[in-house]
């Protein structure tokens, strides 16, 4: 495989999937980790990705301002979060994850929705602030430099104290045979504190990401209530999705 089509791999999937591990990019393209790090740097010189520890990040992942161009798929996001906004009713206590879908549904809340809307995410309190009718509640704990997410026992335990009438969360990977996953396990812990803590749970994601797994396991397709994408609730992606006891929007 080129160079170019290397590059193109990893600027799509670390796009998708907002983080991506070296180690996994080396094992589906069938080249060196050696290989991918170089690719990683340069990438990472052209400001077109940022270089972590073990792999890479989006921009946009490390950047959630309201003036960021940088969000992957950010009309598709849009429409997620509009649909998302039909669930949401004025007196309602929820809880907002983070992400760029989530922050999108944060963005789309009007002023006249009276709320109490607990956060893990800096930039969706932020956000929220903005609202004039939500009573913003930040579930803290330790920051996450990359995501800007609480993390850690203090996040869990805090989440553990309350009850929500609606969680709305984001993942990395889902698939009907193996749930909601992940690549890091400290998310995980605090996403399954917040499934616990909800009446019910709704998962927005773009249809990218669809049929797709990683290595932690945030729960099965069952323990969400409703998942929402971009597209038609009756399109043919969703297939096996609608067989499982879940709402489809």
């Amino acid at each position: 495989m080129l160079k170019e089509e290397r590059h193109k791999f990893i600027l799509n999937e670390v796009a998708l999937h907002n983080r991506v591990l070296l180690t996994d990019i080396a094992e589906q393209l069938g080249v060196s980790i050696d290989t991918i790090r170089r690719d990683v740097k340069e990438l990472d010189a052209e400001e077109q990705l940022k270089k972590v520890h073990g792999g890479a990040i989006a921009l946009g992942f490390t950047n959630y301002a309201t003036t960021n161009k940088n969000i992957y798929a950010q009309e598709n996001k849009i429409i997620i979060a509009k649909k998302a906004l039909s669930l949401i009713s004025s007196g309602s206590t929820i809880l907002i994850h983070g992400g760029t879908t989530c922050l999108e549904l944060a963005k789309a809340i009007p002023n006249k929705l009276e709320l109490t809307c607990f956060t893990t995410s800096l930039a969706v309190a932020m956000e929220l602030l903005t609202k004039k009718g939500v009573d913003v509640l930040f579930i803290g704990g330790r920051l996450s430099k990359e995501s800007q997410l609480a993390i850690g026992a203090s996040a869990i335990h805090q989440l553990s104290e309350i009850t929500l009438d609606y969680s709305f969360i984001g993942t990395g990977y889902v698939a009907v045979d193996y749930g909601l996953t992940e690549f890091d396990l400290e998310s995980v812990q605090v996403k399954k504190a917040i499934i616990k803590a909800s009446k019910k749970t709704v998962l927005l994601l773009i249809s990218e990401k669809l049929n797709s797994k990683h290595r932690y396991k945030t729960c099965e397709i069952n323990a969400i209530n409703t998942m929402i994408t971009e597209i038609d609730p009756k399109h043919t992606l969703l297939d096996n999705f609608r067989k499982q006891d879940i709402r489809l929007l």
